[in-house]
């Protein structure tokens, strides 16, 4: 039986993983040191974060426009990364493409995502100058090199039953893809895109530290000039909008899919 065996043989892959999951948590831990000075944390902490306060609301009006813009930027960029990851992912999926251009697109999507979006913002600044054009390509690309990552999985995920039984009754791939395989994706990649949007709500914000448009230029005035009252100003707009975006995203799901809505009393 069962019970009269070790117990570690008695783990599953998932046991297996969190245990290697937590020795390599315990040796990093280990590695990561100070500066060895005896500093007061505490009271660093809130001697910075009093200066935060009060938040100087006359900047609001500036603040406003800068964060339309950022939303601006987020929304261009999710929608293009969209339709631009939608045939990567095709490309990079094992069950739709041969290996030979699966491996290749994987690959690419790996690059992609191996730079982080500050950098992707440093290249299109310099491509376009310091423009809310440059926070769009940056974000595209990288949110493309995401979303083909996350679609790829759920075709991979997906069941190839009913695609495969419209091929043998004469559909061609389109076909058998589009009447079998798209209505099981249809929900999922549309809410990887929602979670998309409202990283790019964040890291819009970011990028506009290396001029690619953006709330993130006035973080990076406000930071140089030691506005710290402004500064936080811009940080409660940015927890505001995201704040928003997540409520919206919510309900949006729960149209999509009415199960998870609360049953009604009575």
């Amino acid at each position: 039986m069962s019970a009269d065996r070790p117990a570690w043989r008695r783990l599953d892959g998932v046991d297996w993983s969190m245990a290697i999951f937590v020795v390599l948590v315990c040796v990093a831990a280990a590695g990561i040191n100070g500066s060895g000075r005896d500093l007061d944390y505490w009271a660093n902490f809130t001697a910075f974060a009093g200066r935060f306060l009060p938040p100087d609301w006359s900047v609001l009006p500036d603040v406003g426009w800068a964060m339309l813009e950022t939303a601006r930027i987020a929304l261009v960029a999710t929608a293009v990364a969209a339709l631009a990851s939608l045939p990567l992912a095709l490309a990079a999926s094992r069950t739709v493409s041969p290996w030979w251009i699966a491996i290749p697109a994987r690959l690419v999507l790996n690059a992609v995502r191996s730079v982080p979006a500050l950098v992707w913002a440093v290249l299109a600044v310099a491509i376009t100058g310091p423009n809310a054009l440059a926070g769009c390509l940056a974000l595209s690309g990288y949110s493309a090199g995401y979303l083909a990552k996350f679609f790829s999985e759920s075709i991979d995920a997906a069941d190839q039953w009913p695609a495969r039984s419209l091929q043998a009754m004469g559909a061609n791939a389109v076909q058998a893809f589009r009447w079998g395989t798209w209505p099981q994706l249809r929900t999922q990649l549309a809410s990887h895109g929602l979670w998309m949007l409202e990283y790019n709500l964040r890291s819009a914000a970011i990028v506009g530290y290396v001029g690619a448009g953006g709330v993130g230029l006035l973080l990076q005035t406000y930071q140089e000039y030691g506005d710290w009252d402004r500064f936080g100003v811009v940080l409660l707009a940015i927890l505001a909008l995201v704040t928003l975006i997540d409520w919206a995203g919510q309900r949006v799901r729960r149209l999509w899919n009415p199960s998870q809505q609360a049953p009604a009393d009575g």
